[in-house]
């Protein structure tokens, strides 16, 4: 089923023969499967509402229901990256079977289909582009732009890409606050996202009913720590050392996906739990492959080609990466000078 044959070396322009030959390397994991994908997607639900219902059964013995929550909250995610398959009509076969997906996702993912999915597919077609940066998940400001900013400008781009606000603060905010009423959303589906919203208010409420206070809590922690991982993930997704932007016309669509999205390699029980999103450089390249072909069409491309992949400590590391510098073409820290707990206003 699978090429076999040697493909060309990457080299650091991407030639064209090598993007063509990457592409049909990688059409062979298109593929769509309903039976995966059903396997996917209501295994992916087993485990949500099992783990909520254990955690709530296990009230208050914190030793079983932080373990509880806590993979309750990969569940989540997992059931987040199962819906933004459907989005790009990537996780079964039909259009129909993935906007019913979707949608049936919205309420436990906390995140309006319709709007998710354009909102989305903007940040695709406008992926490694300096000059549309609104439209990426976190905002990265280049090194002339932060030599050029003043006190105030500083100061939140520095509270900004702080991790330990980041994270935490972020996911709260986007998938609790921003999701009520996202971008572009008077544009696309207002009226869908106020029943979305409706939906999710009586989801709290059936909690409330059937478990008290205690489930309220376990939902709330649930929430918060899926949110962080989430954060976590797109932070990783576009943020790291050797990551590619560009300004058009040399913008190249092919290499913003391959080398501006990363390639986490965390351990297959990670790769499991967040249904193989770690691997989003070919899934920018060609977000036509479903998330349960993720993983192994990865593997097979590195047989092939010297693909680079991002571990634990480079995970890290990459959180202390702030800055877009254009000359030297790389994500790097604060200035020196600069990494003082206050900013420094520009000489004029």
């Amino acid at each position: 089923m699978h090429a076999t044959s040697s493909l060309p070396e990457i080299t650091p322009n991407y030639r064209q023969e090598a993007e063509r030959e990457i592409r049909r390397f990688v059409r062979d994991w298109t593929t769509r499967d309903d039976r995966l994908a059903a396997l996917s997607y209501f295994g992916t639900f087993a485990v949500y509402f099992l783990t909520l219902t254990l955690a709530v059964m296990a009230w208050p013995t914190w030793w079983l229901v932080v373990p509880l929550i806590i993979v309750n909250a990969f569940s989540g995610v997992r059931l987040y990256v199962l819906q933004h398959d459907t989005g790009h009509n990537s996780l079964f076969s039909t259009s129909r079977l993935n906007t019913l997906a979707g949608h049936g996702l919205s309420i436990f993912t906390l995140t309006p289909f319709n709007v998710m999915q354009f909102n989305h597919n903007e940040h695709h077609s406008h992926l490694g582009n300096l000059d549309e940066r609104d439209t990426t998940e976190i905002f990265t400001m280049t090194l002339r732009e932060w030599r050029a900013a003043g006190f105030w400008k500083r100061l939140y781009y520095r509270l900004y890409r702080n991790p330990l606000l980041m994270i935490p603060v972020g996911g709260l905010f986007t998938y609790v606050l921003a999701y009520r009423w996202p971008k572009n959303s008077l544009r696309i589906a207002p009226f869908k996202v106020l029943a979305h919203n409706l939906g999710i208010v009586a989801w709290v409420v059936a909690i409330w009913l059937l478990a008290g206070i205690p489930g309220l809590i376990i939902y709330a922690g649930t929430v918060f720590t899926a949110g962080c991982i989430g954060v976590f993930l797109v932070y990783l997704q576009h943020n790291f050392e050797d990551t590619w932007w560009d300004r058009k016309p040399e913008l190249n669509a092919a290499r913003a996906a391959l080398q501006g999205s990363s390639a986490l390699d965390l351990g297959w029980w990670f790769d499991l739990a967040v249904a193989n999103i770690t691997y989003h450089d070919i899934h920018h390249f060609n977000a036509n492959i479903p998330s349960y072909r993720l993983r192994v069409c990865h593997r097979a491309l590195r047989k092939h080609y010297e693909v680079q992949t991002i571990g634990w400590r480079e995970a890290f590391r990459s959180f202390t990466l702030k800055l877009w510098d254009e000359d030297q073409e790389r994500l790097v820290p604060f200035p020196a000078e600069d990494r003082g707990l206050v900013p420094v206003i520009p000489a004029e």
